[in-house]
């Protein structure tokens, strides 16, 4: 198991990182630190985010700006390499091997001391085992991907970086490999992913980031950016004793946009989050009413995305 690198800072800084490809821009001027934990990189195809992981994992060089990872760039640094892993989205694996013999390849070409042991633990990780002497010819899709994970913690890397990771997966193999994620990011690793399934961002990651035609749209806590977003109303679910009472007296507040009652539930729009949550008990009390459920209803990482990409 890695060493957590508590006190030594981030253990990757981008700074004004661009790339580009002649006259197209993939990355344009993002600058972010990455702690110790799960960030998810979020955005629609073509956004950039394939740029942004390979350029970290030192697979291309930045146009422009800085990469620093454990303070060294990953362009051609091979003691970087050792530190970090990449697993592209890609199915970069050779047919005709077994997932045994690609996971120890893997871990003969780090040099590492005990290479069968090495492979031995990261198959058990992914739960490869009763599959590791088939050909990968013969594999599904999702045992594919977890044979490249195997391959890409075959040398217990502090840095895990991980295109479109759960690709393929069943849901009971997705769930493990979030565990997993989870599991290594509390043993103190950093690691990225980039996935087009919200749910499994929202699920997994501390962080996320949101990339839009290549530029940083949004980064942080989901709920904290939703609630940064001051030019977007937020909407809120409420159950009550007497709804219709509540609704009354709720659209009397000048930050209260819309009510709506359906299916026994009442549905508020507000323009001030702060304010309306401040407020919300005092109504009730007034009203005479006994509030039984508040919840934010366009919270998820769907709305936020949603919000964050539309014009």
């Amino acid at each position: 198991m890695a060493a957590t690198r508590g006190g030594e800072g981030p253990a990757i800084v981008l700074r004004n990182l661009s790339r580009w490809y002649g006259d197209v821009v993939a990355v344009n001027d993002i600058s972010f630190e990455f702690e110790p934990g799960v960030t998810g990189v979020l955005g629609p195809n073509g956004a950039g985010k394939s740029t942004l992981l390979h350029c970290v994992a030192g697979f291309l060089q930045p146009s422009a700006g800085e990469i620093l990872v454990f303070g060294e760039p990953p362009w051609r640094r091979p003691e970087v390499f050792r530190r970090v892993a990449l697993v592209p989205e890609v199915e970069a694996v050779y047919t005709f091997m077994t997932g045994w013999e690609f996971v120890l390849a893997s871990a003969r070409l780090h040099g590492l001391d005990s290479p069968e042991e090495a492979a031995r633990r990261a198959i058990h990780r992914v739960e490869l085992e009763d599959a590791q002497h088939r050909s990968m010819g013969g594999y599904s899709k999702g045992m594919r991907q977890r044979a490249k994970i195997a391959a890409g913690l075959v040398h217990d890397p502090e840095v895990l970086i991980l295109d479109e990771p759960f690709n393929g997966a069943d849901p009971r193999q997705r769930l493990h490999l979030m565990e997993m994620l989870r599991v290594m990011a509390a043993e103190g690793r950093t690691i990225l992913f980039s996935s087009h399934i919200l749910e499994e961002v929202e699920r997994v990651a501390d962080e996320v980031l949101v990339i839009v035609d290549g530029r940083l749209a949004a980064s942080g806590n989901f709920h904290q950016i939703r609630r940064l977003m001051t030019d977007r109303p937020h909407t809120f679910s409420l159950r009550s004793s007497d709804d219709r009472v509540l609704a009354a007296a709720l659209i009397e507040l000048p930050y209260v946009a819309a009510v709506a009652i359906e299916d026994s539930r009442l549905d508020v729009r507000t323009t001030d989050y702060g304010a309306f949550t401040a407020a919300i008990a005092g109504v009730t009390r007034s009203s005479g009413v006994t509030l039984s459920e508040l919840r934010p209803s366009d919270e998820s990482l769907e709305s936020v995305f949603s919000y964050l990409v539309s014009p």
